[in-house]
């Protein structure tokens, strides 16, 4: 009967400390005011293990425009936390951005005379009843949440923009009207159709006239048998960086003939991180 007891005792000890469990932390969440936007936007922050306000160690900073925590910012992260533990030591140890989405297609897209060419791409135009504030957007990455990451927190001027479809179609604008605002731009599946492709027949000229910073751009396309059209796009804007971006535009083209659209996020990310760092530092 003791023992009985004292087993009893072993698993009701167990099954509390069980249930009070200690929570896994890996990234911060911030409410950020904007005035860009005119409303707050959620904010996911990860810091590397080691990251320590008051040293003088800066680190790169990686932002996802899909980094709401159930969009790409956890897995993501992931890959970030995997690749740049001392035993890997892949890629440099990272901040990561996650932003929130409140308005994908809103924020996603540019303003358009028309919605006429989504009959054609298979969307009804109340399905984007608010649309074309991607210069909003941008502003509020330029003027807002980069010098907030610069004053917070200890960055190093190096900055990643990750974003796939529609927000692969907004890294894709930034590219080209605002090349300074990233180091690394990883552009997967981007939705150029909107606006009849008006972004690819713009893009030598704002090529053309764009600042020479030094950039890495890698577009990733997955199965073109699933979307003809968006796989031709990311051929084309393959085409026309290697063509018109000169010598400062290094692109890195990855096609994932096994990924759809839906599955293709994890896997081109951690290619294009490989492509952007190729050396992995040997652990001896």
């Amino acid at each position: 009967m003791k023992i009985l007891s004292c087993l009893l005792l072993v698993i009701l000890s167990l099954s509390a400390f069980a249930q009070k469990g200690q929570p896994v932390v890996i990234a911060h969440s911030f409410q950020l005011e904007s005035p860009a936007l005119k409303e707050k936007r959620t904010i996911n922050i990860y810091l590397p293990e080691d990251y320590n306000a008051k040293d003088t160690t800066k680190y790169p900073v990686i932002y996802i425009i899909d980094g709401g925590v159930e969009e790409d910012f956890i897995h993501v992260t992931g890959i970030v936390r995997f690749n740049t533990q001392p035993w890997i030591n892949r890629f440099p140890r990272s901040i990561v951005v996650g932003i929130e989405n409140t308005n994908r297609r809103r924020d996603c897209t540019f303003a358009v005379p028309d919605l006429n060419f989504l009959d054609k791409m298979g969307f009804k135009k109340e399905s984007f009843p608010a649309y074309g504030g991607s210069a909003k957007y941008i502003a509020f990455l330029e003027k807002e949440l980069q010098p907030w990451m610069k004053y917070h927190y200890n960055t190093n001027g190096t900055n990643t923009l990750i974003g796939e479809s529609l927000a692969g179609l907004l890294a894709t604008e930034i590219l080209l009207k605002h090349r300074d605002l990233f180091s690394n731009y990883i552009i997967m599946s981007p939705s150029l159709w909107w606006g009849n492709e008006s972004l690819l027949t713009e893009a030598p000229q704002l090529l053309k006239s764009a600042a020479n910073k030094p950039v890495n751009v890698y577009v990733g396309a997955c199965s073109k048998d699933e979307d003809k059209v968006m796989y031709d796009d990311a051929i084309s804007l393959r085409e026309v960086l290697q063509q018109h971006g000169g010598a400062a535009t290094k692109v890195f083209y990855d096609y994932l003939p096994d990924e759809i659209h839906s599955t293709m996020m994890h896997q081109a990310v951690y290619n294009a991180f490989k492509l952007i760092y190729p050396q992995t530092a040997l652990q001896k």
